[in-house]
C-alpha cells in the first residue's frame, strides 16, 4: 500500500468507529465519564475534598486507560459478529494499519469525555506548561499500552461476551488497586512494592508530581519515564508475536 493509501484506511476507519458513533449514539459519551465522575464523587466526599486533585489525575488516566481498553470490545465485534476483519485480511490493509485506525477511532471517541475532566484539571488550577507537557506524554503512554494488551487479548476471544469479563478486570486491576486516586505513600510497604509492578502506578506518579502532589525528583522521573515507556513497548513488542491477526 502507498503512504496515501494508508492514511486513507486510518481516515476511513476514524470516521466509521469513531466520529460516526458519536454522532449517533451520543449517549455512549456519557457513559465513558460514568466511572471517573463516580471515583471523583466518592474520593471528593469521603475526604472532605482533600484528595479531589488525586480524584481529577487519577480520572484522566483511567479515561485513557478505558479508551484503550475498551479497543477489544470493538475488534472482537469487529472480528466475529460482522467478519470485519475477514475482509480486511484479504484487502491490501496490513494488521498495523487497522489497529491503528482502530486505536485512534477509540481516542477521538473518547476525546469529549475527557475535555471534561482536562476542564477540571485546569479549574482546579493545575495546568501549567510542565503539567500539560507531562499530561499529554503519559496519557499518550497509557492509550498506548493498553491499546496493545487489547489488541492481543481481542484476537483470542471467540465471542464479544469474553470482553465484558475482562475490561473490568483490567480496570481494577490497573487503576483501582494501584495508586491512581490515592497517594503511594498511603498504602502499607508490601502493599506499595505490589503497586510498582503495575504501569499505571508510574504514569499516576508523574502526572501528580507535575502538579506537585507527590515529590518527584530528577531521578525519580527518569525512572519512571524508563518503566511506563518500557511497559508500552513491551506490549507492543507481545502484540506484534503473539497476537493472532489470521485465524490459525
Amino acid at each position: 500500500m502507498s503512504a496515501r493509501h494508508r492514511l486513507r484506511s486510518l481516515l476511513t476507519l476514524v470516521l466509521l468507529n469513531g466520529l460516526i458513533p458519536i454522532r449517533t449514539q451520543p449517549m455512549y459519551l456519557v457513559s465513558l465519564l460514568g466511572s471517573p465522575l463516580a471515583y471523583l464523587f466518592f474520593i471528593d466526599v469521603i475526604s472532605r475534598g482533600t484528595l479531589l486533585a488525586y480524584g481529577v489525575t487519577g480520572g484522566l488516566v483511567l479515561m485513557m486507560l478505558s479508551a484503550g481498553t475498551s479497543l477489544q470490545s470493538d475488534l472482537t465485534h469487529y472480528k466475529h459478529d460482522l467478519k470485519f476483519q475477514d475482509v480486511v485480511v484479504a484487502s491490501p490493509v496490513e494488521a498495523p494499519v487497522y489497529v491503528g485506525g482502530m486505536a485512534l477511532s477509540e481516542l477521538v471517541y473518547s476525546l469529549p469525555a475527557a475535555s471534561v475532566f482536562f476542564a477540571l484539571f485546569v479549574v482546579n488550577g493545575f495546568a501549567t506548561l510542565e503539567s500539560c507537557v507531562v499530561l499529554v506524554g503519559v496519557l499518550l503512554l497509557v492509550f498506548g499500552f493498553a491499546t496493545a494488551l487489547a489488541f492481543t487479548l481481542a484476537t483470542y476471544f471467540q465471542d464479544v461476551r469474553e470482553t465484558y469479563m475482562y475490561s473490568p478486570l483490567l480496570s481494577t486491576l490497573l487503576t483501582v488497586i494501584p495508586p491512581v486516586y490515592y497517594p503511594l505513600s498511603d498504602l502499607p510497604r508490601w502493599a506499595q512494592i505490589a503497586a510498582r509492578f503495575s504501569p499505571t502506578t508510574y504514569a499516576a506518579g508523574l502526572v501528580q508530581g507535575s502538579v506537585g502532589l507527590a515529590p518527584l525528583s530528577l531521578d525519580g522521573g527518569i525512572l519512571d519515564w524508563g518503566i511506563l515507556g518500557a511497559a508500552a513497548a513491551g506490549l507492543f513488542v507481545v502484540a506484534g508475536v503473539k497476537a493472532r491477526w489470521k485465524e490459525p
